[in-house]
């Protein structure tokens, strides 16, 4: 359902003024030869927004991304970058944008400092190299050189180049590979902090955990396509929560009303749709019988669920339907 200058997205029911949008990618398509690495994918994302694309390998992320960086042109489709086309109009826009690349380059010599400093000279309203390097939790090692860095230290400094000049766009690609748990959650720490001051965000990560703590919304990618989109709570309401524990010293089994059973190995498991309604029923029928339970285990689904699911070989088209609204 659209108005003049409107969206009504089906996935959450609002109003979105198309002012507010800042990527819009219709029916892109990207072709190698004969090989179609994208295929038609259509999306929007919103001024501040944080979104996340997500895909297997070869899924055709990557490729989406170049082309909204402005690396390779789109085969088919439109494209548009706060409001401008990525590659014709790249020299006005590079200045407003930001790019974190999975493998950044830099000579190992120089120092902390004396790196920022480079890329300063090239950047436009650049911030000061203490207010980036502060930001990125690196003031203290400004003067140590690059090559001494650890590899969570050197994802930080590429974060650091990433937002030098204070972009509206920032694309992340990967950007806590490589880093042990405490500094990818200093990581996200920035990332939340910089979408706080406005900064629109894609991200691409193969940590499900990162995208469902910090993205407003996810698409997943499978084969070019996108299969599934939405806010990550949406998307994972497609999958059912799940009960197991070990099977207790008795052939009778509870039938829950929302829930279907599955005997796997030496677990007793059930798919539910309504989690709490299901796990009450199996509790009360455990109660009455004095059955003790052993590994019980109660959970909803995940966003690394779904990308599974999704990553399997049948065709998920028609169970992710629902949660679709690319826009």
């Amino acid at each position: 359902m659209t108005r003049r200058g409107w969206e009504l997205s089906p996935a959450d029911d609002n109003l979105v003024s198309m002012d507010d949008v800042v990527i819009e990618v219709n029916g892109l398509r990207r072709s190698y030869r004969e090989f179609e690495a994208v295929r038609g994918i259509s999306l929007r994302i919103r001024r501040g927004e944080l979104f996340a694309l997500l895909g297997t390998n070869g899924a055709g992320k990557t490729t989406t991304i170049e082309v909204l960086e402005g690396l390779q042109p789109a085969t088919a489709g439109r494209v548009r970058v706060l409001g401008l086309d990525p590659v014709q109009d790249r020299y006005a826009l590079r200045p407003r944008t930001g790019v974190m690349l999975q493998h950044g380059g830099f000579t190992g010599a120089l120092t902390v400092r004396e790196t920022v400093e480079i890329w300063r000279s090239l950047t436009v309203r650049p911030q000061t190299t203490a207010e980036v390097l502060d930001l990125v939790d690196l003031g203290g090692r400004r003067n140590v050189a690059v090559e001494q860095l650890s590899g969570g230290e050197g994802r930080r400094l590429e974060l650091a180049l990433a937002v030098l000049g204070r972009p509206e766009v920032l694309f992340l690609d990967e950007p806590t590979a490589g880093m042990d748990p405490a500094s990818r959650r200093r990581t996200w720490d920035v990332v939340r902090e910089l979408q706080r001051g406005g900064t629109t965000i894609l991200l691409t990560t193969h940590y499900l955990e990162e995208a469902e703590v910090l993205a407003d919304r996810v698409a997943i990618m499978r084969r070019g396509s996108i299969v599934a989109t939405g806010a990550p709570e949406d998307v994972v309401r497609t999958l059912p929560a799940r009960i197991s524990f070990r099977p207790p010293a008795t052939d009778a089994l509870p039938d829950l009303p929302h829930a279907a059973r599955l005997v796997e190995g030496d677990r007793v498991s059930y798919e539910s749709r309504q989690l709490q309604t299901d796990l009450t029923r199996l509790l009360e029928w455990a109660s009455a019988g004095n059955i003790r339970l052993t590994s019980l285990s109660a959970r909803p689904a995940t966003l690394e669920d779904v990308f599974l699911d999704i990553a399997a070989d049948h065709d998920p088209t028609d169970r992710y339907a629902e949660s679709e609204a690319a826009r």
